[in-house]
């Protein structure tokens, strides 16, 4: 009589096995849409749990940033901020992929805060 030798393998909740820094900076790729995905699927990674969250965070702020200052358009301050905020919005976005690519755990000025007690509930 043949016995079963297989051992039950851990069911994964995600739908996608990447290492935690490549699952971390693609929460970045289009945000804040892959973040929510990213903070949807991972339950126990709060390294991932937390660069989900602030790329959910920046892309807030900045599509926030985007439409207050195109709304300012219609003023001359408003054709000045909105290359600026972009540009500034860009980098920060560009900067946080890169850190969370080599595993470091870089907070933003202030949706860092939030991402972090968020994560650490």
């Amino acid at each position: 009589m043949e016995q079963n030798t297989t051992q039950s393998q851990p069911v994964s909740q995600k739908p996608y096995n990447l290492e935690s820094n490549v699952e971390a900076a693609l929460s970045y790729l289009i945000t804040p849409l892959t973040g929510v995905a990213v903070f949807i699927f991972e339950k126990s990674n709060k390294f991932v749990r937390f660069h989900a969250f602030q790329s959910i965070l920046l892309g807030v702020v900045w599509l926030g940033l985007n439409f207050a200052s195109t709304m300012l358009t219609f003023l001359l301050i408003g054709f000045i901020l909105v290359p600026i905020i972009n540009i500034a919005c860009f980098i920060a976005w560009l900067l946080c992929m890169w850190k969370a690519y080599n595993k470091e755990e870089f907070e933003l000025p202030i949706i860092g805060k939030i991402a972090h007690s968020q994560v650490n509930k």
